[in-house]
């Protein structure tokens, strides 16, 4: 897959993502509810107006993805940190 592979105004529900990398790849206006990443390079990506509802992001390198402006590995450190508060 290209690196820079843009998706936009698109369903992938139920779509498989597997040993691959998205560095620079753009997903605007997508469905990718039930989706799979496994084993996917998503550092960079960036994601806007996107239904992930149900999606299942295994296995993959997030740093510098964002969703919506947000940082997804920092959200997700965060909250690691919280749960691990007494």
């Amino acid at each position: 897959m290209s690196d820079t592979a843009r998706f936009k105004s698109r369903r992938l529900d139920d779509a498989a993502f597997e040993d691959c990398a998205m560095p620079r790849a753009r997903f605007d206006d997508v469905d990718l509810s039930g989706a799979e990443f496994s084993n996917v390079s998503l550092s960079g990506a960036r994601f806007s107006d996107v239904n992930l509802a149900g999606a299942s992001i295994e296995d993959c390198q997030i740093e510098g993805l964002t969703i919506l402006g947000h940082d997804v590995a920092a959200l997700i450190r965060a909250e690691r940190a919280r749960r691990r508060e007494p």
